[in-house]
């Protein structure tokens, strides 16, 4: 295939398309898991019961209250600092990962040590994130923001919920939780891009599938589930750092909140919205690199 021109410009660009489009599809779940990892934020249970007695319980139920709740609407608070992020964030770290790769030494696509995929990841994703950190602290708190503690609207926009922080809390309120968001990001991006691009060519190298929309829907599922599988703890930290008000801070770090959160629900407390975690990370995965392949395709440029 002929090399086209501005060939990295293309690329960061048709990454932050097809992370903004997976956005879209996914903002919902987003919504559920979110809720679900603040519900009986320090309560006093541990294992099982951990998972009992919710006002969200469990992913249908708990977008059913939302609904009944909010109406439809509720399900898309945060979707325009969702749609920043991801056209910040993605766009950083899905564009500059194989660029990247290359300076680990990545010079054969389909034989490269994976560790150098993961190292190409953690730097990619956490630049990306290190940059969109106040878009991702605005979507938190919108889609964090319910009834059920006592608040309809933390925000009256997207807009006003920046202008508000900033005359509060200064620049550096945009950043409450950068340190928990960075590592989730480094970890989620180790994890997701490469294991996309690993197993892609380990099915390409036995020869079981060829190039095409089955096998890049096969490697995003596989990619997907391993992405929630790590980022789960440390993506419950993130939403409780970042959630938390400035004038009553719960949390003393990270660190803190993830003891916590241990010592107080448990092991499973760090699992919590777990399922709505995997239901979002999966389809966006799934979607994302789906529309980023074909567009890839389109204009020019080889696949992953």
């Amino acid at each position: 295939m002929a090399k086209i021109e501005n060939e990295q410009v293309w690329r960061f660009a048709l990454a932050g398309i097809s992370s903004m489009s997976a956005a879209m599809f996914t903002n919902p779940v987003d919504v559920i898991k979110i809720r679900m990892q603040l519900e009986n934020e320090l309560a006093s249970q541990k294992g099982i019961d951990v998972l009992r007695n919710r006002y969200y319980d469990g992913f249908v139920k708990g977008g059913v209250r939302i609904v009944r709740d909010e109406g439809p609407r509720g399900l898309y608070k945060g979707l325009v600092p969702s749609l920043m992020r991801e056209g910040s964030y993605s766009t950083i770290r899905m564009g500059a990962y194989e660029p990247v790769k290359v300076l680990f030494g990545a010079t054969d696509p389909a034989h490269t040590p994976l560790w150098k995929k993961i190292c190409a990841g953690a730097l990619t994703g956490a630049i990306g994130s290190s940059i969109a950190t106040p878009t991702d602290l605005v979507k938190v708190r919108m889609q964090g923001c319910t009834k059920l503690a006592g608040e309809t609207q933390r925000y009256r926009s997207t807009f006003s919920a920046f202008s508000e922080i900033i005359r509060q809390n200064g620049v550096r309120g945009l950043y409450v939780g950068v340190g928990p968001t960075v590592k989730r990001a480094a970890i989620l991006t180790a994890t997701q891009i490469p294991t996309y691009d690993h197993t892609k060519h380990t099915i390409l190298n036995a020869g079981l599938m060829s190039e095409g929309a089955p096998l890049h829907v096969t490697s995003s599922m596989v990619a997907g589930f391993m992405t929630a599988l790590t980022t789960s703890p440390v993506d419950v930290v993130k939403t409780r750092i970042m959630n938390q008000q400035q004038g009553n801070k719960v949390y003393k770090s990270a660190f803190d909140c993830f003891l916590k959160t241990l010592r107080s629900e448990g092991p499973l407390g760090l699992y919590k919205g777990f399922i709505p975690n995997w239901m979002r990370i999966g389809p966006h995965t799934t979607v994302a690199f789906f529309i980023f392949e074909q567009l890839r395709r389109v204009v020019g440029i080889d696949p992953i």
